[in-house]
């Protein structure tokens, strides 16, 4: 996705900025963990990297209520959410967005169910959208930060075995994910 090296140097901001974003969009914690890497080597932009990460986020988030939305409206899109039973669903979400987009930011695999079920049940799309992007500015820097930090780490102490040491920070970013994703879709 993000290519660590002196072909991402020569590339023009547009095209750094737009290959994070789409990142987002396929694998958002491993485009921030690269993108990190790639701003710590000097390969892009702190303020550049972290903008588009922003941005790719936000939409993407947006867009799983969007997704939710347009569920409910047509009855074959439905067919691919996963949706909580409708029992007082709707103003459960109404009532608790702030606290569901908020907590579903940090639990890895919470966001598209929620997210979509947001939209679904027709929660507030203001307080949806500002809690999912204040969300995002919160997770994306935290991430982003422990990434250059480790990935600074890396890349000044590790020589020649320095991309398995990223590479396997990646994988272990990915892993830990589905891991706690997977516990949460088996205790329930």
């Amino acid at each position: 996705m993000i290519a660590i090296g002196p072909a991402m140097a020569s590339q023009p901001a547009w095209l750094k900025a737009a290959t994070i974003i789409v990142g987002t969009f396929i694998l958002e914690d491993v485009a921030t963990v690269l993108s990190a890497i790639a701003a710590r080597a000097g390969e892009v932009s702190i303020p550049l990297a972290l903008g588009a990460l922003y941005f790719g986020v936000a939409v993407g988030d947006l867009g799983l209520y969007g997704l939710g939305a347009a569920g409910a409206r047509w009855p074959y899109l439905r067919r691919f959410l996963t949706l909580p039973k409708r029992e007082r669903t709707q103003d459960w979400f109404s009532t608790n967005v702030i606290r569901i987009v908020a907590i579903s930011r940090f639990v890895p695999g919470a966001r598209l169910p929620l997210y979509t079920a947001c939209g679904f049940f027709h929660a507030p799309f203001l307080r949806f959208a500002i809690t999912a992007v204040l969300a995002t500015l919160v997770w994306t820097t935290c991430l982003f930060l422990l990434a250059m930090r480790v990935g600074g780490w890396l890349l000044a102490h590790q020589g020649g075995w320095r991309w398995a040491g990223l590479a396997g920070f990646v994988l272990c970013i990915v892993v830990v994910g589905h891991l706690i994703a997977r516990l949460q879709t088996v205790s329930k």
